[in-house]
C-alpha cells in the first residue's frame, strides 16, 4: 500500500487522537505514514485549515476531522483490495 499521508499542526486535540487510530491501524495493515504539518505551507494551510486532521491515500481524502478507528479501517480496508 502506498503511504497515508496525514495532514496536521502543532497544538492540536483531534490531531493527536487521529495519531493515535493510524498507530493502531498500521500495526493491524502495515503501511507508512507521511506525516505533514499544514502550517508549513500557506497553501496546505489554506487547504486543510478547517478540516484538520485529514487522512488521504491516493489523493483521496478517506476522513478528516473527528476521525474515528471503524469509519478510518474500513476506508483502508476498502482501498487495499
Amino acid at each position: 500500500m502506498n503511504p497515508v499521508t496525514f495532514y496536521t499542526r502543532t497544538q492540536c486535540g483531534l490531531c493527536e487522537d487521529a495519531k493515535i487510530t493510524l498507530k493502531l491501524l498500521q500495526e493491524e495493515l502495515e503501511f507508512n505514514i507521511n506525516e505533514i504539518d499544514i502550517d508549513e505551507s500557506d497553501d496546505l494551510t489554506e487547504r486543510f485549515g478547517l478540516m484538520i486532521p485529514v487522512v488521504e491515500l491516493d489523493g483521496e481524502i478517506l476522513q478528516y476531522g473527528q476521525i474515528d478507528y471503524f469509519t478510518l479501517s474500513k476506508r483502508l480496508h476498502e482501498k487495499t483490495r
